[in-house]
């Protein structure tokens, strides 16, 4: 069974920037696209950007020019940099492979605040 560990999260003001991590546990991460996703408050869960294994990426429209996602296969982890934060984009924030794992991670938590 595959974990996934999230962590980063913080309360930050409107422009300021936090950068997630989440770490896999499992082997041949390398060949996983992965996903981060937020679900906002009252909100459902939502793509927010997807790093394929060979390292392409794709953002949601909110957050194009905003956030940045990388990996690590060396550490099996991938990033989500973000900056120029919105109290929009307050909500807990998941990782998960593409096809999603049916397990998921605690999530971390980001507020940020007008």
């Amino acid at each position: 069974q595959v974990q996934l560990v999230e962590s980063g999260g913080g309360s930050v003001q409107a422009g300021g920037s936090l950068r997630l991590s989440c770490a896999a546990s499992r082997t041949r991460f390398s060949i996983l696209a992965m996903v981060w996703y937020r679900q906002g408050p009252g909100k459902q869960r939502e793509l927010v950007a997807i790093i394929s294994s060979g390292g392409t990426t794709h953002y949601a429209d909110a957050v194009k020019g905003r956030f940045t996602i990388s990996r690590d296969n060396a550490k099996n982890v991938v990033y989500l940099q973000m900056s120029s934060l919105k109290p929009e984009d307050t909500g807990v924030y998941y990782c998960n492979a593409n096809p999603p794992f049916t397990s998921w991670g605690q999530g971390t938590q980001v507020t940020v605040s007008s």
